[in-house]
């Protein structure tokens, strides 16, 4: 299998990493993480929590198996096989969604098509470095307004996986990083990929039949992002439906939930440390809540800019 995968980056690109572009490392990096047999141990830094972790990936009958396991705390691990992961957890029964990458890792993005993203970033190479022992190229994804974050990755120069993560604010402050401390390049998917593939898992959940809604629209939204998922959703702990819509330019998500105006006073703007932002709006008799990691400008702008057609 890594016979292959290194004829692929052949035929595809120059034959020497000098001459790669940043795009260029990038769409070898989504080929390696789609195409390698791998275990990365690493950290996600992320406000005050450290959590280490193990990602195992390879492939089973040429599909895709991955596995990640969470090492401090209770038991909680994710299985993925093909389009379907599997959470299992210690305090509840497992369950599978529909997803073709696995959350909390690194970002989905990064095993897709890199050109989805120069609608709002541009990639710029910058120096190299050692990282788990192994030389690094740096690649920056510059965003090309202040609408989003910026982040940067490390790739192993000889795999082209990535070996280090950051997200940063608009003042180049570090949100959120991924370090990988040990990478291990398999000649096969190992054995526990194997038996994830061949377990019974959970059916994928159903999801819920959508509530006919008002049709909201955006006026404004920044360049490249898209509404993937419109739908209702019932907030926890109430019985009030709420319209929840879903956007993101292809690293970064928002979800915008909007509700009919009751007599609770909306939550106050909201950013953390990890920049996760949130911004509530009324917008004629309703209340417009967004969130996601990006500044709450961006959110608020577009709270505001909801309507219904």
């Amino acid at each position: 299998m890594r016979l292959i995968w290194l004829a692929l980056i052949v035929l595809a690109l120059p034959s020497s990493a000098e001459e790669l572009s940043a795009k260029a490392w990038l769409e070898n990096m989504s080929l390696a993480l789609k195409g390698q047999e791998f275990k990365m141990s690493l950290i996600q830094l992320q406000a005050d929590h450290i959590r280490p972790l193990v990602y195992i990936h390879g492939k089973v009958e040429q599909q895709e198996v991955a596995f990640l396991e969470h090492l401090n705390g209770p038991p909680k691990n994710a299985v993925r096989v093909g389009d379907t992961v599997t959470f299992i957890e210690h305090d509840q029964p497992a369950y599978s969604v529909q997803a073709n990458r696995i959350q909390g890792v690194l970002p989905p993005a990064f095993a897709g098509d890199i050109s989805v993203l120069e609608a709002g970033y541009q990639f710029v190479l910058g120096g190299r470095s050692r990282l788990a022992g192994r030389p690094s190229q740096l690649v920056r994804i510059i965003p090309n307004d202040e609408n989003r974050y910026g982040y940067q990755v490390w790739l192993d120069m000889d795999t082209y996986l990535p070996l280090r993560y950051d997200m940063l604010n608009l003042d180049k402050q570090l949100l959120e990083q991924i370090l990988v401390v040990e990478l291990i390049v398999l000649e096969e998917a190992p054995a526990i990929l194997h038996e994830a593939y061949k377990q019974d898992w959970p059916a994928i959940m159903a999801q819920p039949t959508r509530e006919k809604g008002d049709n909201w629209q955006f006026k404004w939204l920044p360049q490249g992002f898209k509404i993937l998922v419109k739908d209702n959703h019932r907030l926890i702990g109430s019985h009030e439906s709420v319209e929840y819509i879903a956007l993101s330019d292809g690293l970064a998500n928002i979800s915008v939930y909007v509700a009919r105006a009751g007599d609770t006073a909306m939550p106050e703007e909201l950013m953390t440390r990890n920049g996760l932002s949130l911004a509530t709006e009324r917008v004629g008799n309703a209340e417009v809540v967004a969130v996601g990691k990006v500044p709450a400008d961006t959110l608020t702008r577009i709270a505001k800019s909801i309507t219904i057609e």
